[in-house]
């Protein structure tokens, strides 16, 4: 491994798990130890390179959940089980999770943005103890765009996790991770996931802390609906998860204003944030 961080190194994949039809997760032999909410960013000799979110890690892996849009992306997806890929960093600074022990913690992710918190979560399952409640909300665009089934399943048996799709017009799989059992209509909510905010139990909101990540228009609103319930805007941490590519500050193509997003961010408090929302 590069002890430059600069520098790429190869990282033999240990996994591939199909989330989607365009995502999959791929488990990589890796020794760093990030933390929640950095990125990595990944290439492919000859073709290119992306920044990608890290979504979980553990003792010799870290895991990427990686969206097919383009060509290295499209790359990355013919790769499988024992291939390589090239890995520098780990860039950017991450979540505070250790300012939220024994408090009220809740997550609000948008599509691709419940990878960048899913070693969050894991981080909180992993020692229930150390919240005092926990509410995940999650918005798709429909029941075939969900990530982390079986996770979000698994988290959901203690605790508060919510799912709405923006859409539920066809047959689609059950929630569950049973590819023989189909249902007709959408077992859970449809609507934007700010529709989840008016309704959670916040028993107190100085307790209180709220991490929103998706897109920009759905960080903004979100936000909003936290605001008017009373939540402190240095009790909300987001998430600029697509405004990084070359992660060293160079390129320019993350800066909003004066700010390089891939130097002082991603993870940035909403006090801060609030200016760099578009």
């Amino acid at each position: 491994m590069a002890k430059n961080n600069f520098l790429p190194f190869m990282a033999k994949i240990l996994d591939k798990l199909k989330q989607t039809e365009i995502d999959w997760t791929y488990r990589l032999e890796c020794q760093i130890k990030p933390v929640s909410g950095q990125f990595m960013e990944v290439s492919i000799p000859g073709v290119g390179e992306c920044p990608i979110s890290i979504s979980d890690f553990g003792e010799g892996y870290i895991e990427m959940t990686i969206r097919k849009v383009g060509k290295v992306t499209e790359g990355i997806d013919r790769l499988d089980k024992e291939d390589y890929l090239y890995l520098r960093g780990p860039y950017g600074h991450g979540f505070p999770v250790e300012e939220f022990h024994n408090k009220h913690l809740i997550i609000a992710a948008g599509g691709t943005g419940l990878a960048p918190v899913k070693s969050v979560i894991n981080y909180f399952y992993a020692d229930l103890g150390l919240l005092k409640g926990f509410d995940i909300l999650c918005g798709f665009k429909t029941p075939s765009d969900i990530l982390f089934k079986s996770d979000l399943e698994k988290w959901a048996q203690v605790f508060s996790v919510e799912v709405t799709v923006d859409k539920a017009d066809e047959v689609e799989t059950k929630f569950a991770d049973n590819p023989e059992a189909k249902t007709d209509t959408w077992p859970s909510k449809i609507g934007l996931i700010t529709n989840l905010v008016p309704d959670l139990q916040i028993p107190s909101l100085a307790d209180t802390r709220v991490i929103i990540v998706g897109p920009p228009i759905m960080m903004k609103f979100t936000a909003q609906e936290f605001l008017r319930r009373g939540i402190a805007k240095e009790n909300i941490w987001v998430s600029f998860e697509r405004k990084m590519s070359c992660g060293l500050g160079k390129c320019g193509h993350c800066k909003i204003d004066e700010t390089y997003v891939c130097l002082e961010g991603p993870v940035f408090n909403f006090i801060q944030a609030q200016k760099l929302l578009d």
